[in-house]
């Protein structure tokens, strides 16, 4: 993985104003999970009403979004599922993931999921198998977080050619419950760049243990990554041990899947 996450056709191509600021409005929508006015938008994506007002019009034809009169709000819409599920049934890489990911959540009372990263530095949940345990942690296909965040964090910054400096900006904009040292961060990127996988052990939820292996891609291909979410209580060193030869393998076999 480079340091940009554009590919070489993006870099190129010079964004569509309308286009741009109507997946913005989506992507808000969904972030949100909940009905949202005109104003409200606006206001939080820094748009004046009107702009956004006219986009929403033209989302609501195209069934992306619904309006709902008696609350002047608006929600995503059936279309956006539809095209969702075209993605996902179409894709090399989530239809082999699913098995693996199934095989891993049964075998380890996990919950499993594989991610890629968007263009918006974030990594965004494409398949999972659920944990049969009660986690204090949800995730849903479509969820996302920080690309930096957790054991995936850790995963994507050692592949990356960061200075110190440039390290030490990126984790100061990370929210976790229970923060490590930089330190101790830095020394654990040196560890996932050695093995080919990182763990969270409590860091970003307390209580929460998350393990991740990077599936090595081709350059400017999106970074991805399986992971594993467990109750820490659950899993002692040994069977994290087994857990993280596991994911490996999984991320092994995922590697150029498209």
């Amino acid at each position: 993985m480079t340091d940009s996450s554009q590919t070489p056709q993006q870099g190129l191509v010079k964004p569509v104003t309308a286009v741009s600021r109507a997946a913005g409005i989506l992507r808000h929508l969904g972030r949100n999970q909940e009905p949202m006015g005109v104003n409200r938008i606006a206001r939080d994506l820094g748009l004046i009403p009107s702009t956004v007002l006219h986009i929403l019009r033209t989302l609501a034809h195209e069934d992306l979004v619904v309006f709902d009169p008696n609350t002047k709000r608006y929600n995503l819409g059936v279309g956006v599922l539809g095209i969702a599920s075209n993605m996902l049934s179409g894709s090399g890489f989530v239809q082999a993931a699913q098995g693996h990911l199934e095989a891993i959540a049964r075998a380890f009372d996990v919950t499993a999921v594989a991610v890629e990263l968007d263009s918006h530095d974030h990594m965004v949940v494409a398949a999972l198998a659920r944990s049969r345990l009660d986690l204090s942690i949800h995730v849903n296909i479509g969820s996302h977080f920080p690309a930096l965040i957790s054991a995936t964090g850790r995963c994507i910054a050692a592949q990356c050619n960061w200075d110190r400096a440039e390290l030490a900006a990126r984790f100061a904009k990370l929210r976790w419950q229970n923060p490590p040292p930089f330190e101790t961060w830095l020394d654990e990127i040196a560890a996932a760049r050695r093995d080919g996988y990182a763990m969270d052990d409590g860091n970003y939820i307390r209580g929460i243990i998350v393990l991740a292996a990077p599936i090595h891609q081709p350059a400017f291909a999106p970074s991805r990554a399986v992971v594993a979410v467990g109750l820490g209580e659950q899993l002692d060193d040994s069977r994290r041990g087994d857990l993280a030869r596991k994911l490996r393998g999984a991320a092994d076999s995922l590697t150029d899947l498209s």
